[in-house]
């Protein structure tokens, strides 16, 4: 059987490689340049490499499909909403043109599913009217339990655009966080050096993150965080380490510091984005969950 695809523009200028793995089949790349080897598949009728740039409109045959795809064990599976979940994100989509959407994440759901969590946000809105002609591209990270801002593009060109720009420090993201106790208003930079394990290998990565004390009645403060780096978790360890964890925060936190009121849900909210594109600014704002806010009135923290 032999199995054709013609090329989107979404992967104009794209890698063999990279085409065959996204849209054909998910196999390895070893299994990939076997095929290319024995002229199992062609670009346009000719012998191609994996790492040929495919062009839009490009005709790819791939010979034994059938067999091909049998024997590839690696299956990728995707979480099915229902009706009610998809018009659900109705609510929490605060921008919505022809390259990307902007949401305010609910927190508890994870952007992508995982070994403990099936249900996830890329699943749900690929089956929503905001992807009915494309498919959604992540261009960064949000925590499972954080809420707020979160930008999935709508095509590989501006996918490949905002990861640059996250990359090159050009999106800046500010933070709100209730912690525990009193922060001094003095402090205005957290400068860290943060231990990673990565394959049992030892990393220290540098953080660092601007910090403005909003409002505090001495057992909490609510905080505006500006992250420079991306590292993983770093305002969660950052303030950990200051001596001032995040509310909810069941992962850095210290077991026996006085008695404190507990919250289900991390108090972590990604409040407003902002960057720039062909000279166009954007600038967007999520409001936070009704827990976040309700804790700030019962504890005259508001500032909304």
């Amino acid at each position: 059987m032999i199995k054709k695809f013609q090329v989107a523009r979404d992967f104009h200028n794209a890698r063999f490689d990279k085409w065959f793995k996204k849209e054909a089949l998910d196999i390895p790349q070893g299994l990939i340049e076997k095929i290319i080897r024995k002229n199992q598949v062609k670009v346009n009728n000719k012998k191609t490499k994996s790492s040929y740039r495919v062009q839009e409109n490009d005709l790819i045959e791939v010979f034994n499909f059938d067999k091909l795809a049998a024997s590839n064990k690696k299956t990728i599976t995707h979480y099915i909403p229902n009706n009610t979940e998809k018009k659900k994100y109705d609510d929490f989509i605060i921008e919505d043109n022809q390259n990307f959407v902007v949401i305010n994440k609910p927190s508890g759901i994870p952007v992508q599913s995982g070994t403990k969590s099936f249900k996830n946000i890329i699943d749900i809105i690929r089956k929503t009217k905001y992807f009915e002609n494309t498919k959604p591209f992540i261009v960064h990270r949000i925590d499972k339990e954080t809420s707020g801002i979160f930008i999935v593009a709508k095509n590989r060109e501006y996918a490949q655009l905002l990861t640059s720009l996250f990359r090159l420090r050009k999106i800046h993201k500010t933070y709100l966080a209730i912690v525990y106790g009193e922060i001094p208003k003095d402090v205005k930079v957290l400068e860290d050096e943060l231990i990673l394990y990565e394959n049992n290998k030892r990393l220290i990565q540098k953080a660092l993150s601007y910090v403005k004390v909003l409002k505090t009645n001495y057992q909490y403060s609510l905080l505006e965080l500006r992250p420079v780096t991306g590292r993983k978790h770093q305002l969660r360890k950052q303030l950990y380490n200051l001596g001032n964890p995040i509310l909810g925060d069941d992962k850095y936190f210290f077991k026996n510091k006085g008695v404190f009121i507990k919250s289900k849900k991390l108090m972590l909210h990604a409040y407003s984005i902002k960057f720039m594109i062909n000279d166009m600014k954007y600038n967007f704002s999520a409001e936070p969950n009704k827990d976040f806010l309700d804790f700030l009135n019962k504890k005259s923290l508001n500032i909304f």
